[in-house]
């Protein structure tokens, strides 16, 4: 008994498996749900800090509107806006649809593209509405 035990295979590992796009994009998904927590509690600040006074909200626009400040929201953007498309793709898959690997691999690098060119589309939507 203890010899069948011994000759089991070991359970596969990460390291194992070839990264393919589906595997990354999941694995990515799972990583901006993560981030989204963080940058709901900027959202929060900023709120709060907008509730609580003009100084310290012009102080919270001032950090969010540096350089970092921009490069953090940016981010944030785009962990949001490819976490909904990550999402939007789950969805088609509930329906039964796209496991093919052909078709799994195109969603894949659309949710990747399509994440970057709406980040970049939003924020020059909002450079363009600023007065």
């Amino acid at each position: 008994m203890t010899n069948a035990t011994q000759n089991r295979p070991i359970s596969p590992h990460l390291t194992i498996y070839k990264p393919i796009p589906t595997m990354v994009m999941s694995i990515v998904h799972r990583i901006t749900g993560m981030a989204l927590y963080a940058g709901t509690i900027l959202v929060a600040w900023w709120l709060i800090a907008a509730a609580s006074g003009e100084s310290y909200f012009d102080w919270v626009n001032g950090l969010f509107g540096s350089i970092i400040g921009r490069l953090v929201l940016f981010g944030y953007t785009w962990a949001l806006v490819h976490h909904m498309l990550g999402g939007i793709r789950h969805f088609v898959w509930d329906t039964g649809r796209g496991f093919d690997p052909k078709t799994s691999t195109k969603l894949a690098w659309a949710t990747l593209a399509g994440s970057i060119v709406l980040t970049v589309l939003i924020w020059i939507a909002g450079y363009a509405t600023r007065f």
